[in-house]
This record gives C-alpha cells, structure tokens and sequence, in this order.
C-alpha cells in the first residue's frame, strides 16, 4: 500500500510538472502571437492596400467601432492571398459576399452565409477539375465522371454547412440611401481543410446512391 501511494504521489507530481509546463508553453506562444500582432499593427500597410482602401473610402465604405482600419484589413487579405503550403498550392481559398439589412447584424450574418456559400463554388470548382484530370488520366470513364460531378454541384449547401470556422478577413460596411446599412465581408479558409471537408461531403452522397462510385472515387482522389 505504501509503493502504491508513493507511485501515485510520483505519477501526480509528474503531472503537475507537465501541465505547468504546458502552461509555461501557451504562456510564451500567446506573448510571442501578441508581440507579431502588435508589429503587424504598427507596420505600414503595402500600397496596394492602401490604395484599396481609399478607393472603398470613396465608395462610402466604414469599419465598425473596434475593427481595423481598411487598409490594415485589406493588407492582410492581400497577404494572406499569396500564402502557399508546401506544395505550391494557396494556403487560403478567400470568400467574398455584400448584403443589405435593416441593421448591422443582420446584414453582416447574410454577407458571412453568401461567403461561405462563395467558398463552397470555388471547392465545387476545384473538384470539378480534380475529377476532369481523372478522366483525362483513364481512372474513371466519362460516365462515371459525370455522375460524381452532378453530385458534387448538387452539394453546394452541404459543403457550405460544413465548413467550419472560418477567418474574418475584410468586415466594413455602408449606409444606404434607405438608411438601411450594406455589410462587406472577406472570409478566409484553409484549402486543405476546405477540400476535406468536400471530400467528405461527396463520399457520403456517392456512398448513399448505393453504387460503388465512393469506391472509385476514393483509389482515383484518395478520398
């Protein structure tokens, strides 16, 4: 009984040691994430930007109490545009959506839908043209590429359900003549993440027709 306790007094000690470690970790990371921020916030926007930004000035175009001045938002948009992995591919695929509404919230919770919706074309696309390539690589007949394709263009609103959460990029808005406010948003979205979450969604509707197509789908994708 006395090694038992002895052990368990060991086994909680280290614990203890490793979790204030971690702690020590997410300490260090979260001054390091605020100190880049703080750079990045001081650091002057590039010309591309800024000259963006005067141009949706000119347009009527205002950010909201607390978010960012235009051309910080879009500097990084921009930067986040030319982001690559490391297979050369963008890291981010970006959404981009305007909508009306009587007030700030409602406008701005059906710009963020109509941005995701507009991520969702762009997965559609991208698999649209991975299926294209395996037909031109004789993986799947062209019978076969047209079922798969039907399904993903039928897949938008679950694809755009699943997406997960995504980043704020751009967030202004406008007062219309109405009074009514119009709300501009750019979303951001890891591709990789992005194109799971597709593939994902079209395997299950392969696989719900009953045909052996998520099979085929899955050697020539690797879903």
């Amino acid at each position: 009984m006395k090694k038992i306790s002895i052990l368990a007094a060991m086994l909680l000690s280290i614990s203890a040691n490793a979790w204030c470690q971690d702690a020590k970790d997410i300490v260090k990371e979260r001054k390091e994430i605020a100190k880049l921020s703080k750079s990045e916030l001081n650091a002057k926007a590039g010309k591309a930007a800024r000259k963006a930004a005067k141009d949706a000035i000119r347009e009527g175009w205002i950010v909201a109490p607390g978010n960012l001045p235009l051309e910080k938002q879009f500097d990084r948009a921009y930067n986040m545009q030319y982001e690559y992995d490391e297979n050369a591919f963008p890291k981010y695929l970006m959404g981009e959506a305007m909508s009306p509404g009587a007030n700030y919230d409602a406008a701005k919770m059906q710009a963020l839908e109509l941005a995701k919706q507009n991520l969702a074309g762009q997965i559609q696309t991208e698999i649209t043209a991975l299926v294209d390539q395996t037909v031109a690589n004789e993986q799947l007949s062209a019978e076969q590429a047209v079922s798969i394709t039907r399904t993903v263009m039928a897949s938008k609103n679950l694809i755009s359900q699943k997406i997960g959460r995504v980043i704020p990029v751009v967030e202004c808005y406008r007062v219309l003549k109405n009074k009514n406010k119009e709300v501009r948003v750019v979303i951001a979205y890891n591709s990789a993440m992005a194109m799971n979450a597709a593939k994902e969604i079209v395997h299950q509707q392969l696989e719900q027709k009953g045909d052996d197509l998520h099979e085929q789908l899955d050697k020539a994708l690797g879903f």
